[in-house]
């Protein structure tokens, strides 16, 4: 285990408020393979006991974020309430895998303009990058920006590259961004200040989908090689771009 004192875990969650009925477990300042098992565990403890007055969860890359009704419970009562969840291990296992996603993506050329930079930046080829990039178990550790986006991690320790000086001005929907060790998906076209590595028919948010949010967080997601050219081919319909889900529960 590193001993960056960013990444280290504290011996029990930091509590920190946030808005009139809003809290925040950090479990570290940087995202890290030992905050996302940490960050899993509280999660799946809170999901499968929520204490009363809960009234929405979220996960981040390092804290979980938990709003409670004023009217049930007070602040105080609340954080009384979740005490046995913060006496927790401060290295737990890795969450199992209970969906694990193989998602079809280009890389390179018009799909990954930044493909070339990136690898440059890694120290490998550009056949090598895809390759990583490819063989990468990813899981979803954390779900935001733009509604179903996810953040996808954790690469291995070549990939901690900054984000960019500038905003590139858009990328497309579909658009595979790297830094900091983590790959997002875009739902939507956007700015970012991640470099392109690819892209991808796979959209994380349809509201007219019978399911409009593919991804939860946790789920493990394996990409899979393809041409620019068969892009187009699994455009549209249901929005999953070719994407298989097998489920492992």
């Amino acid at each position: 285990m590193t001993d960056d004192p960013q990444t280290r875990s504290p011996t029990r969650p930091e509590i920190l408020p946030l808005g009139p009925d809003g809290v925040v477990l950090r479990v570290a300042l940087r995202a890290s393979d030992a905050a996302s098992a940490r960050v899993q565990a509280l999660a799946a403890a809170l999901r499968a006991a929520p204490p009363q007055g809960m009234a929405e969860m979220a996960t981040a890359l390092a804290s979980v974020w938990l709003r409670f009704d004023p009217a049930l419970v007070s602040r105080a009562e609340f954080l009384a309430r979740l005490s046995p969840f913060l006496d927790m291990p401060a290295d737990p296992p890795p969450a199992p895998v209970l969906r694990r996603w193989t998602v079809p993506a280009a890389f390179g050329g018009q799909a990954g303009p930044q493909l070339a930079e990136l690898a440059a930046l890694t120290g490998q080829t550009e056949a090598a990058a895809v390759a990583g990039l490819c063989a990468a178990d990813l899981r979803v550790l954390a779900i935001g920006f733009a509604p179903g986006q996810p953040y996808l991690g954790l690469l291995p320790p070549d990939w901690d590259i900054p984000r960019q000086t500038a905003l590139t001005p858009q990328v497309p929907a579909g658009a595979l961004v790297v830094a900091v060790r983590q790959v997002v998906l875009f739902a939507n076209a956007s700015a970012t200040g991640w470099r392109q590595a690819g892209r991808c028919a796979f959209r994380p948010f349809l509201p007219d989908r019978a399911q409009p949010f593919a991804l939860r967080a946790g789920d493990a997601i394996r990409f899979a090689p393809v041409a620019e050219a068969e892009l187009a081919a699994l455009e549209g319909g249901d929005g999953l771009g070719g994407a298989r889900l097998e489920s492992l529960a």
